[in-house]
């Protein structure tokens, strides 16, 4: 008895310090453990604001991104707004341009007209110059016939003649010709004294509506101004061009649109008239 006592002491006491070794290792596993879980709660807690975080900047990029969307619907629109108005402008343009060209394309007729009115007027001169030099010849062969009919008075020894009086007959044009009262011939000299005389006239004038030069075309003789028909402007009507309040001369209106005019003017002013000069309507 006594030895089976003494067998199961040493037995017993391996098993007591088996049985503290196993608490031990399982005590250090528990703070092990335990330490791991703080440290995952630790984890777990940074990541919950780290996510919190993330999603308030979510927000804010969500925020950010509807904002530019709408700047840029807003900026599409008024690119829209701007491509329409390029397009009427585009289109306007194209309307003036082509009323310009009708407009070159109507004077350069009416300069043509001109032209053929010019030289009829020359050939109706030249016949005036012509009748002239024949009047002159006619005048001359009365004053020696009435100074040939004195002297057979003087030396008819008393026999008396009869007063003869020489009419001669004015010859007729050729046919196709027109008569008028002679005019001289345009020139520039004469041309620019005209321009000055109407332009020193022009301040006794009453003042109408005001505008400007928009073109100055030199080959044809003819400004375009941004006056029309808009403006109850008309055929005729004249215009005093001026610039810095001093004035260079007259225009006439030839041919009437819409928004615009095209007016003559003589040839001495071909290189006065400037584009952008301001432009008077002249009303007596």
């Amino acid at each position: 008895m006594y030895r089976k006592g003494s067998i199961l002491l040493p037995i017993l006491i391996v098993l007591f310090i088996i049985s503290l070794l196993a608490v031990g290792g399982i005590f250090f596993l528990y703070q092990k453990e335990r330490a791991q879980n703080i440290t995952l709660q630790g984890q777990i807690v940074e990541l919950d604001n780290l996510q919190r975080n993330t999603a308030g900047k979510l927000e804010e990029s969500k925020k950010i991104a509807t904002e530019l969307s709408l700047k840029l619907q807003e900026a599409q629109s008024k690119m829209d707004s701007l491509s329409s108005e390029l397009e009427t402008e585009k289109s306007a343009h194209a309307q003036t341009s082509n009323k310009l060209e009708q407009f070159q394309q109507d004077l350069l007729n009416q300069k043509s007209l001109r032209e053929d009115l010019e030289n009829r007027l020359n050939q109706v001169q030249n016949d005036g110059n012509q009748i002239k030099e024949q009047l002159k010849i006619m005048q001359q062969q009365k004053a020696a016939l009435e100074e040939k009919i004195k002297n057979l008075e003087a030396g008819s020894n008393g026999v008396e003649l009869g007063k003869v009086v020489v009419n001669p007959e004015l010859p007729q044009p050729a046919s196709g010709t027109v008569l008028d009262q002679p005019k001289p011939a345009n020139n520039n000299a004469q041309d620019t004294k005209a321009s000055k005389a109407a332009a020193k006239e022009s301040p006794r004038l009453a003042k109408g509506i005001e505008g400007k030069v928009m073109i100055v075309n030199k080959e044809f003789n003819f400004v375009v101004i941004n006056l029309g028909s808009k403006d109850k402007i008309s055929v005729g009507d004249e215009f005093l061009v001026s610039r810095s309040g001093e004035p260079v001369g007259d225009i006439k209106v030839e041919k009437v649109h819409e928004a615009m005019s095209a007016a003559g003017f003589v040839v001495g002013l071909k290189d006065l008239i400037k584009e952008n000069d301001l432009v008077t309507q002249k009303i007596k």
